[in-house]
Formats: structure tokens, sequence, C-alpha cells
């Protein structure tokens, strides 16, 4: 009988080794397609995420996490549905780390994946623009799309980059949870509560922000340029790389795999 005991961290770091090897070995075509759809998923649990944070009365506190627990959706659905997410991606350099994935495919897999979520993302924003939703509420769900984008694009860089450290420590956590988890139920559980603290401390995810900022953009009244999308996107994707590589990736790699 199979066990329903979570796979212990040394199983965790092989199973991430087995996966990174095979994403970093796929078609370009798939590598795309599930790449945009991951762009779209996160793009959900943003716009979830937005109507929910919309004239909250229950404080600030309470409102981040109910609006992270919301925004939980995208990566449940990246990982439960099946998607390529570069944050989640950056998993991939504990294979790259103990040589089973070479540096080309290793950054072949990041930009194709990379460009996939912007496409998705965008897209998903400009339908949302074209929609309608952002009139609900007398028009306060479109502000507070705004509002978010605004408060992204006025981030320092130093910020913007750390925040994006953080961010995807978190997020490269959830998913390294998922590895540890047999059922689906696991993966959601193991999901909502490092993404939830994400959100709620307010840092930075690359791929959410291609679908935040140029929904802003979309606003005809409103300032925010393609420079203010590409300075944010730069340093928050930088951050992401380090804190999923390097803070999680590699020290797992260190602990586990690197005797090997």
């Amino acid at each position: 009988m199979e066990s329903s005991d979570a796979y212990k961290p040394d199983q965790i770091a092989k199973i991430a080794e087995t996966v990174g090897v095979t994403k970093a070995n796929s078609a370009f075509l798939k590598l795309i397609t599930l790449g945009i759809l991951a762009g779209a998923f996160i793009a959900f649990g943003a716009m979830f995420y937005t109507q929910t944070i919309t004239g909250s009365e229950f404080g600030y506190g309470p409102t981040k996490l109910l609006g992270g627990v919301t925004f939980s959706l995208g990566l449940i659905l990246v990982v439960v549905a099946g998607a390529e997410l570069f944050t989640g991606n950056n998993l991939i350099v504990i294979a790259w780390a103990d040589k089973k994935v070479t540096t080309q495919q290793l950054l072949r897999n990041w930009l194709i994946v990379y460009v996939g979520n912007f496409i998705g993302a965008a897209m998903t924003a400009l339908l949302v623009d074209l929609s309608g939703i952002l009139a609900s509420n007398q028009g306060a769900v479109g502000q507070t799309a705004i509002n978010i984008a605004l408060a992204k694009t006025s981030l320092e860089p130093l910020q913007a980059f750390v925040r994006g450290i953080l961010c995807n420590a978190l997020v490269c956590l959830a998913v390294w949870l998922c590895f540890s988890a047999r059922r689906v139920a696991g993966k959601i559980l193991a999901i909502i509560f490092p993404i939830s603290a994400f959100v709620a401390l307010g840092f930075e995810h690359s791929v959410a922000n291609m679908y935040f900022i140029p929904l802003a953009m979309m606003q005809s009244e409103i300032q925010i340029t393609l420079f203010d999308l590409l300075a944010n996107l730069t340093w928050v994707t930088l951050g992401n790389v380090v804190g999923g590589s390097v803070f999680v990736a590699l020290v797992y790699w260190l602990c586990y795999l690197r005797d090997d």
C-alpha cells in the first residue's frame, strides 16, 4: 500500500532535481504554451486578489491576509492544472548545481518561460480591460488595480530587488512543499500559507507584475510608462532569481545532494 506520509526533505531534493531535468529538456512549443498558461493563471489570482481587497472593512492586516489567500489561486492552478512558471522554475538550479542540467539549458528554459509568462499575463490584462469588470463597485475595482500598479512602480530599485528576493524564497518554498505532498489536497494546503505570506507582506512577484502594471497602463488617465514597467520587472526579476535559485535551490542542493 502506498504511504500517505509526506516525502522527507532529502527525497524532495531528488524529486526537485528530476523535475528540473525534465523541464530543462522540454520542447519549445510545450514550454512557451505552458508559460503562457502560467502567466494567465497568475493573472487570475491577481484578479481575484484585486476584487477581494476592494472596499474591505476588515482592517489592514486581515485584508492583506484575505487577499493573500485569494491570490494563492494562481500557483494552485500552475501546480495542479500544470503550467511553467518562471519563478518556480528557479528551482531547476538544483539540477544545474548537480551537473544534470547545463547553463545553456537552464537559461533557455528561463527565457522561453519568462516570455510565455509575460504574454499570458499581459493578454489576460487586456481581456480584463475589455471585459468592463474594472468598473465594478462604481469603479472602485479599477481604482484598486491602478493603486496597486502605482505602488509597485514607485518602489526604489533596492526595495524592488529585496522584495523580489523575499517573494521568490516563499514561492519556491511553496513549490518545494508541493513536492512533499502525495495528494492534491496536500499540494493546495502547501501553497496557501507561503503565498498568502508573500502577498500579505507586500513582496514582489515578477509574473504578477506582468499583469498588474500593464493593466494600469491601459487606463488612459494613468501615466505609467513602458520604462516604469521595464524598470520594475528588471529589479524584481533579479530579486526573484536570487531568492529562488540561491536561497532555496542552492541551499537545499548543498544540504542534500552535494555529497552525492
